[in-house]
């Protein structure tokens, strides 16, 4: 097992040399699950390949341990690699798409066979091994994916969203296997989706990106609570985060963030931060997530300088939840999470959660108050 260095990796395609992958520099921990997550095109799986041999580097170096494997083929990089596809041979049963690695490098056949059985027996495919993969479902399909993987016992596992083709339930399902394989197996892990829900319930840490740029790594935890720019807050999270604009005033020793709706009062510490920015009585952007908003009469009374009033325009229902879409008549619709019942066209007070907000330049996109 062991670590990898990206140490400022550059990609550029085409005749003009468009950057695909831009200074990319990133440490990924020995036995780590990471996970790499940003819209279609934004270079995450252009870098997988490029540490996988698949892709040329441009420019910039990387490691696997001590290594650097810039110029080592696939092969002598001991990594396995599981694709979106599968990529099993039809014409072969479980058993052998499998071993077919281990015969390529001439193992001997005893321990082709322990290494198969070995493998079947952790991803639960043992009575599947005679069939060949167009007997399977897809969820077993991936589980010989994965069992060609781990035979190997590489220092890396590399996972290109390997379960895009699979519906939502089995999504889940496949999920869990991986983790738990993970936790099993110990091998250090880049795992690549397009999917936030995914990379937030997998990864010991995320690697946002877009346009090839890192743009946030850390825990899911802090990676939700505290987007380093608006891009990160509205890409993570089962919704997107509320934005709304407005300006900061000064009022009676409060500050306060005034909208064409009324204001909202900043809790001290916001306060004390935004102060120091130098940004007051200009336009900025605050950030709330639909949890934060809340149309219950105790926090409303609790919160008097911090309401906001809306119409509500449609929810949705997802079991445990309604999600309410609710003009707030600045130009922008806010989504709000609450049980209470409310009638299309309803005016609603609602309590903003202030100590919940966010605050973003307006130019920039940053977050202000880290």
């Amino acid at each position: 097992m062991a670590g990898i260095l990206f140490n400022h990796v550059y990609k550029r395609y085409g005749k003009y040399k468009e950057v695909v992958v831009n200074d990319f520099n990133l440490a990924v921990n020995d036995q780590e699950f990471l996970v790499f997550v940003g819209p279609s095109g934004c270079g995450k799986s252009t870098t997988l390949r490029m540490l996988a041999g698949l892709e040329d580097i441009s420019e910039g170096e990387i490691y696997i341990g001590d290594k650097l494997v810039n110029h080592e083929p696939p092969k002598n990089r001991n990594i396995s690699m599981v694709f979106q596809n599968y990529a099993l041979y039809p014409n072969l049963t479980v058993y052998e798409n499998i071993a077919f690695g281990l015969r390529v490098r001439k193992v001997p056949k005893h321990e082709i066979d322990l290494s198969v059985k070995r493998a079947a027996r952790v991803l639960e495919i043992e009575s599947f091994l005679d069939r060949k993969p167009s007997d399977l479902s897809g969820g077993q399909r991936q589980r010989v994916a994965l069992g060609r993987a781990i035979v190997r016992t590489p220092e890396v596992f590399l996972m290109d969203e390997p379960l895009s083709n699979l519906d939502a339930k089995l999504r889940v399902q496949m999920r869990s296997e991986i983790i738990r394989l993970h936790k099993k197996i110990g091998v250090t892990t880049i795992y690549v989706t397009h999917d936030q829900i995914e990379a937030m319930t997998m990864g010991d840490r995320v690697v946002v990106m877009n346009k090839g740029v890192i743009q946030q790594v850390d825990t899911p935890e802090r990676i939700y609570e505290r987007p380093v720019n608006m891009f990160v807050a509205s890409f993570i999270g089962n919704l997107p985060m509320n934005f709304i604009e407005g300006k900061l005033r000064e009022n009676d020793g409060y500050l306060d963030f005034c909208t064409n709706r009324g204001s909202l009062r900043l809790t001290a510490g916001q306060a004390a931060r935004l102060r120091k920015s130098r940004l007051i009585n200009r336009d900025i952007t605050m950030g709330i997530r639909a949890e934060h908003i809340s149309f219950d009469e105790a926090a409303i009374e609790a919160n008097p300088h911090s309401l906001m009033t809306g119409f509500t325009m449609f929810n949705e229902f997802v079991g445990s939840d309604r999600f309410y879409h609710m003009d707030i008549r600045s130009g922008k619709l806010l989504i709000a999470r609450s049980q209470c019942l409310r009638e299309e066209g309803e005016r609603v007070t609602m309590a903003i959660d202030m100590e919940k907000a966010l605050f973003f330049n307006k130019d920039t996109e940053m977050l202000l108050t880290e």
